[in-house]
């Protein structure tokens, strides 16, 4: 190796041990990583980013010119391999860190949590801990923040915030409001999906507890909705016409349809159902009872359902046309669809029902 004009000897020293031990700084890094990425995925944690590296040779120059006395042997420097794992959600640094304790042994004494600095340095509000595999060797460096926390970081590195040249007071004080800012965004992020996740919790339990007047119709409510398959007895009753097989589909296109329709409600769902059924099933079984189809998609009772909606209220060819549309694509054939149905409804019973 050459000398390094930079380095006294102590230094070189360090440098030449860094250089021996760069092999096994290699497969920590790499074991690490592996073991970090297969325990988020078992655990259903998805981050923005998990990056890995090992330091390299100028960047520790760097570091033992500065400082290298601190060092009595090369593994007392415990970044020279670095991971860093960065999350959408401050509550997600924890289940990260928690992940952490569990597959690596922790060096309590040097890890450090900065999440509870002033406004000025939120760029730096990281929890590092210093690890170590199970099975031993170095020492690394595993970084924990989230993407607010880590723009705002590699911000306060480019412009230099941390450099030699004092900043005047009036670009702290907005350096500190705009630090403020961002850290007040990372906890109402977090608060807003805390908030969103109950109320999918409560909206769940409403639909489960049969309470479906007190729950509006929305993706999420609509979602739970189908878990209890609400459109199964008539789809087997359609089906039956032929014998034929169900295969399951989304029926998540039919949510703009039915709220086309007016209903702002699951129980408004429940009495559409209730009170098209038995049409619905009629116009299915003038139409099948001539073909042999013996596999039907699960949205055949929804489908039908709605087209007797229309058709019942009379909306004509636009509103059969715009069914098709948002289930099939916007096409041309779709109005021939509608054509064809608006013809074989025509003799339909429900099409000539009076309003009592």
């Amino acid at each position: 190796m050459e000398k390094n004009v930079n380095l006294d000897p102590h230094g070189e020293m360090l440098l030449q041990q860094f250089h021996e031990l760069r092999p096994k700084l290699d497969q920590v890094a790499e074991e690490s990583y592996g073991l970090l990425c297969q325990a988020l995925r078992e655990q259903g944690i998805y981050v923005t980013a998990i990056e890995h590296r090992v330091k390299t040779e100028q960047s520790l120059i760097g570091k033992l010119e500065l400082k290298g006395a601190k060092y009595k042997t090369i593994e007392d420097i415990t970044d020279l391999v670095g991971l860093r794992i960065i999350t959408f959600y401050t509550d997600e640094v924890d289940k990260v860190a928690a992940i952490a304790k569990r597959i690596f042994n922790i060096d309590w004494q040097e890890s450090v949590d900065k999440r509870k600095h002033q406004l000025n340095v939120f760029g730096y509000n990281s929890l590092h801990y210093i690890c170590q595999l199970k099975s031993g060797g170095p020492r690394f460096e595993l970084q924990m923040r989230t993407a607010l926390q880590h723009v705002w970081s590699t911000i306060e590195h480019d412009i230099g915030y941390k450099g030699v040249v004092k900043m005047p007071p009036e670009y702290r004080r907005q350096f500190n409001r705009l630090a403020g800012m961002l850290e007040l965004a990372d906890d109402e992020f977090s608060r807003l999906r805390t908030v969103l996740t109950n109320h999918r919790r409560q909206i769940q339990s409403l639909v489960k507890n049969g309470q479906l007047d007190n729950v509006p119709l929305s993706v999420d409510s609509f979602r739970s909705y189908l878990e209890l398959n609400p459109f199964d007895r008539l789809n087997n009753r359609i089906a039956a016409v032929n014998q034929a097989e169900i295969y399951p589909v989304s029926l998540m296109p039919f949510l703009p349809v039915l709220e086309s329709f007016g209903l702002e409600s699951l129980g408004d769902v429940q009495h559409f159902i209730e009170d098209n059924s038995d049409d619905a099933y009629q116009l299915a079984l003038s139409q099948l009872a001539v073909t042999d189809l013996d596999i039907l998609s699960s949205i055949v009772a929804l489908q039908y359902l709605c087209l007797v909606h229309v058709l019942k209220h009379d909306g004509g060819r636009d509103g059969l046309k715009f069914i098709y549309d948002t289930i099939n694509g916007v096409s041309d054939a779709n109005g021939m669809l509608a054509d064809m149905m608006l013809e074989q409804a025509a003799t339909m019973p429900f099409m000539h029902k009076t309003e009592s």
